[in-house]
């Protein structure tokens, strides 16, 4: 069997550590995750950990040097999106800057590089987007991540650009929540919430995505693939979908439009990615929406 060596970043966060937990379990992968501060994943056996600020220029190399990975699964990045429009030297230097300097070592150290990207590089005019749309970003984090993909494109000679929307999951150390789990809390408390009914997406679920990840790591072909759910509907749909499923009331639950939250940053309207050439040439496939809750919320389907 051919092993191959896969380094991961930001292992810490919601991505990173479904990464860790699948990866580790292949046998024909050799893991290194790095983060930032202590690793987090309560599962620490078969693979190997290493601190690392991937801002650290010097560092970076220093540990792409000394492991030499056949690729790199980039995961950290600066997702909070109204951060990165009132931080923006933060979100350039995160979400661009590390990107640059990744590149730059996959080309001398010839390694695979597998990028994270976003649906937030379109403007959300239309649905079910496919890997050839034009993007047009509303946000700062959205110019940040389409940027990366420019110099990916432009310099990159082993790559896969991933664009995901809307990543649910949990683990048992969570830096911050998502959809889901805000959904089911708010509604197994019956707290009162405002849920946006005019975003519409493809939500994710984080292991799939690391298998999505996975499949890009093992494959030669360079370029964009959308790798996200397969089920389209709005914010307040997907909140409806789990009240639906766990018996809960929306009677709390108030339908708004998103120009009524006054967030820094803009949200493009409707996106959802078309996932037919992942499908095809990665064989990725995805969880059903429901299944995805139940793995999310139950730990199993």
């Amino acid at each position: 069997m051919s092993i191959i060596k896969i380094l991961v970043t930001g292992s810490n966060g919601l991505l990173g550590q479904k990464l860790t937990d699948l990866l580790v379990n292949k046998p024909d992968v050799q893991l290194i995750s790095t983060a930032r501060g202590e690793n987090r994943n309560p599962n620490k056996t078969g693979y190997i950990y290493e601190e690392l600020d991937i801002l650290d220029e010097d560092a970076t190399r220093s540990v792409i040097e000394r492991y030499r990975p056949n690729c790199v699964i980039h995961a950290a990045a600066m997702t909070q999106v109204d951060d990165c429009e009132t931080k923006q030297m933060d979100c350039i230097r995160l979400n661009i800057n590390t990107v640059e300097n990744l590149l730059e070592l996959s080309v001398e150290f010839k390694f695979r590089l597998v990028h994270l990207s976003t649906d937030f590089i379109f403007d959300g005019t239309k649905p079910m987007l496919t890997e050839e749309e034009l993007p047009h970003p509303l946000s700062f984090y959205g110019w940040s991540k389409l940027e990366a993909e420019n110099r990916i494109l432009e310099y990159g000679e082993n790559y896969a650009i991933l664009r995901t929307v809307l990543v649910y999951g949990k683990v048992a150390d969570m830096s911050r929540s998502n959809i889901i789990l805000w959904a089911y809390n708010i509604l197994k408390d019956q707290k009162s919430a405002k849920v946006v009914d005019d975003q519409f997406r493809t939500p994710t679920l984080a292991e799939d995505l690391a298998e999505g990840c996975y499949l890009a790591a093992l494959s030669s072909q360079n370029g964009i693939f959308n790798i996200a759910g397969k089920d389209f509907l709005s914010i307040y749909q997907l909140v409806e979908k789990v009240a639906g499923m766990y018996g809960f009331s929306m009677e709390n639950i108030e339908k708004v439009s998103s120009t009524t939250l006054n967030q820094p940053a803009k949200r493009p309207p409707i996106t959802g990615l078309n996932i037919d050439k992942a499908m095809r040439i990665l064989g990725y496939n995805p969880h059903s929406l429901e299944d995805g809750i139940r793995i999310c919320l139950d730990g199993s389907i």
